[in-house]
């Protein structure tokens, strides 16, 4: 009979667990632009078209970024007076400064890559692949 009351509170142990995890699961972030999406709040009137979506924050980009970085980081970033450029897989997240805090843009790499090529495209070395090497092709390229 003892062995039984174990069985059960084992398996109610187990239950707790999956509740818990699926519940982390189902209210976690899956990427850079859903972690934004979750902590900063909308600022419609400055979005891109239907290319960039537009969030604020009440602190400067320095901290935005680092908060933003502290939970996801980037492929790369680039920083200058203009503003702080993130690029992720998929996304590129740039973060401006405001009078009183910051403008946060959310874009697509597609989107993305002919706006800020002018100020990072260099640094960044952005080509079909975002993020490929910028060297040539040919016998022993990539050694």
């Amino acid at each position: 009979m003892k062995a039984a009351r174990w069985f059960v509170a084992a398996g109610i142990v187990g239950l707790v667990g999956l509740i818990v995890a699926g519940c982390a699961i189902f209210a976690g972030n899956f990427s850079p632009r859903d972690y934004v999406a979750d902590r900063y709040p909308r600022s419609a009137a400055h979005d891109i078209g239907n290319d960039a979506r537009a969030y604020s924050a009440d602190r400067p980009p320095s901290e935005v970024a680092a908060e933003i970085t502290g939970a996801w980081e980037p492929a790369d970033r680039y920083v200058d007076g203009s503003g702080i450029y993130l690029r992720y897989a998929d996304d590129a997240i740039v973060i401006l400064p405001l009078v009183l805090g910051s403008l946060i843009l959310i874009e697509s790499m597609r989107t993305a890559y002919p706006r800020y090529y002018g100020i990072i495209g260099g640094y960044w070395g952005w080509g079909s692949g975002w993020g490929e090497s910028t060297r040539g092709g040919g016998p022993g390229a990539g050694k």
